[in-house]
């Protein structure tokens, strides 16, 4: 079975953007150092786009070849024109106010998102489905998610859009790996705790 992993930026007081989503001010953090670091371990997450500015367009994918990304998320890609941000993998969007895909590559998901997860996890061989945010579809496929990838930026911003726009109910995960970067960055994986 695969696995859903959240794959995502966030403060040190667990915000992933400002109180509009805003997260821009995480990049000055994306030094020398941590972007050999992506590069070399999550090559698919970096965009089409930058992996083409990087020259890592032939670079294979180490650990999805699928990514779930909300509304708002994908907003961001089709603010400057691109309306495949992740070509290197199956694209999903889950939307219920974007009718039809504005890309062929770009599957959207209306209803119920979680019986799509639970066919993507189901699916034999491959690599995993990254869920590369935002806030609510994270809330409502807590459940699901099988492992955390927090990449920590030494900021904090007092308030803003939560890693998961859940109600309180307290899900364990259990520390794998925490791996500290010379700019003050932190990257720790958790594995749901069963």
């Amino acid at each position: 079975m695969r696995k859903l992993t959240y794959f995502i930026a966030c403060s040190i007081d667990g915000f992933i953007g400002d109180p509009g989503g805003d997260a821009s001010s995480m990049f000055r953090f994306v030094d020398e150092e941590f972007l050999a670091f992506l590069t070399a371990e999550y090559p698919e997450t970096i965009s089409s786009e930058g992996r083409t500015v990087l020259g890592l367009q032939d670079m294979e994918n180490k650990h999805f070849d699928t990514v779930i990304q909300g509304r708002a998320s994908y907003q961001l890609a089709l603010d400057v024109g691109t309306t495949s941000p992740y070509g290197q993998m199956r694209e999903i969007v889950a939307s219920r106010t974007i009718e039809k895909s504005p890309d062929p590559h770009v599957e959207l998901i209306s209803g119920d998102l979680v019986g799509r997860v639970r066919e993507l996890k189901a699916e034999g061989g491959g690599l995993g489905i990254w869920l590369c945010g935002g806030s609510r579809i994270a809330g409502e496929l807590l459940d699901e998610i099988d492992e955390l990838v927090i990449k920590t930026y030494p900021e904090v911003y007092g308030s803003g859009m939560p890693m998961f726009g859940a109600g309180f109910t307290p899900r364990e995960f259990t520390l794998e790996s925490v791996r500290a970067f010379g700019n003050g960055v932190l990257v720790r994986t958790y594995g749901r705790k069963r």
